[in-house]
């Protein structure tokens, strides 16, 4: 297997020019009782759960038999008679950062300066997938089989509690439709590879069922987990603890505020271990800012720079249209977040608030519609629509779902898919 250098995006140029979640709060609808929470779910998945791990188990075959085909049918020598091996599709894009990581750390050799050694900007990176990568790699001996492996066993986890999330005040049918809505969209292939999104959410989600049930310290070593994989588990405990102080009606259970401070622990710590050899405590910050763009600009900045970007046919045209894309899902993610505040469930707006406000207030946008992954909100939402509407789910399938493949082949081909 090669270990070459990460391919890298071609520069651009510059461009100067909640509460938990229930029934609606809308006095002229009809209400229903709120069931209670449950204390706990079951350990042993019953009949809806294997319904969704099949549904799991099934798209899991269809997304690796996409990649045999692509590999296959994209080559990228086209006269070669001999395919590429099996899991080479997926070492693409940040799965090279996270190998170099989990081969040889954030510094395989002293250079005394803001950097690591090949200038690879990994310090952008935070550590906890990278060291399941290396633990993984213990008994599994192909790195790429490794990284697979974990992100197809987390994501089991991320699908049943997304599908007990929706099924907390809805009805069980909500479950499996929101794992549907989440496994065919657009950027569903980043479930199965290398990545850091799957385990992510294995995290997060039970954090906040954990959270729904008022289990505050079993919550908060979630998210703390879940913090060491992305800086996203920083938005994640800011809803939690939004989620606390709309919910703590008794002084008993403030004793349990302590624990929201424990999420904060894994960001400081890599600050701390990345200032020790760089003299900079903000190095993760920096190497973003480098690599990728990521300085603060005014979100109004972000949305012409990215529009030039879609429109200004200053980019190759695959660029562009993942720059459309980037457009399109900042709207969706707008009207999201102001349909939760509608709703008040203020812990959930936060959460998605704080994603739009990381990722729209870059030089551009980036990985947005990857983000969405993350976004349950979005997915159990989708579903208690498609209740009500039972059309939406039809046109979810036939117009939504097709693009899972067309961002799974770009991304297997290693072309850009956000």
């Amino acid at each position: 297997m090669s270990l070459s250098s990460p391919p890298r995006r071609p520069e651009r140029p510059s461009v100067r020019t909640g509460t938990a979640p229930g029934p609606s709060r809308d006095r002229t609808r009809p209400t229903r009782s709120r069931p209670a929470v449950p204390d706990r779910f079951p350990a042993r998945p019953g009949p809806a759960d294997r319904q969704v791990l099949w549904l799991y188990l099934l798209t899991r075959v269809g997304i690796w038999i996409t990649a045999y085909c692509t590999c296959r049918l994209f080559p990228g020598d086209r006269r070669s008679r001999y395919a590429a091996s099996f899991l080479s599709p997926w070492q693409q894009w940040d799965w090279w950062h996270y190998l170099h990581i989990a081969q040889d750390g954030y510094f395989p050799e002293p250079t005394g300066g803001g950097a690591a050694a090949d200038g690879d900007n990994r310090e952008a990176f935070f550590p906890g997938f990278p060291l399941a990568l290396r633990a993984v790699h213990t008994f599994v001996p192909d790195w790429s089989a490794a990284g697979a492996l974990i992100s197809f066993v987390a994501g089991g986890v991320a699908v049943l509690a997304l599908a007990r999330i929706a099924r907390l005040y809805l009805p069980d049918e909500v479950g499996q439709r929101a794992v549907l809505f989440f496994l065919f969209s657009p950027c569903a292939v980043f479930l199965a590879a290398g990545y850091t999104e799957a385990l992510f959410l294995s995290l997060a989600l039970p954090a906040w069922l954990a959270a729904q049930r008022l289990n505050w310290p079993l919550a908060a070593v979630l998210a703390c987990l879940a913090t060491t994989v992305r800086v996203s588990g920083l938005f994640l405990s800011a809803a939690l603890a939004v989620h606390f102080l709309t919910t703590a009606r008794s002084s008993g259970r403030w004793r349990a505020l302590p624990w929201l401070a424990l999420p904060a622990l894994p960001p400081l710590l890599h600050s701390w271990y990345l200032h020790a050899h760089t003299g900079d405590w903000m190095a993760w910050k920096h190497a973003e800012e480098r690599g990728w763009y990521r300085d603060f600009h005014a979100p109004w900045e972000a949305w012409r720079n990215t529009w030039h970007a879609a429109f200004g046919h200053s980019q190759a045209t695959g660029y562009a249209v993942m720059d459309q894309a980037e457009l399109l899902t900042m709207l969706v993610g707008v009207a999201l977040c102001a349909l939760l505040i509608r709703r008040r469930r203020w812990a959930e707006a936060v959460y998605i608030g704080l994603n739009l406000w990381a990722l729209g207030t870059s030089y551009w946008y980036t990985s947005l519609p990857r983000a969405t992954l993350l976004w349950w909100p979005l997915w159990t939402g989708l579903a208690a629509w498609s209740l009500r509407r039972p059309l939406v789910r039809t046109a979810y399938l036939a117009i939504v779902a097709p693009l899972m493949t067309v961002f799974a082949v770009t991304f297997l081909s290693g072309r850009w898919a956000g």
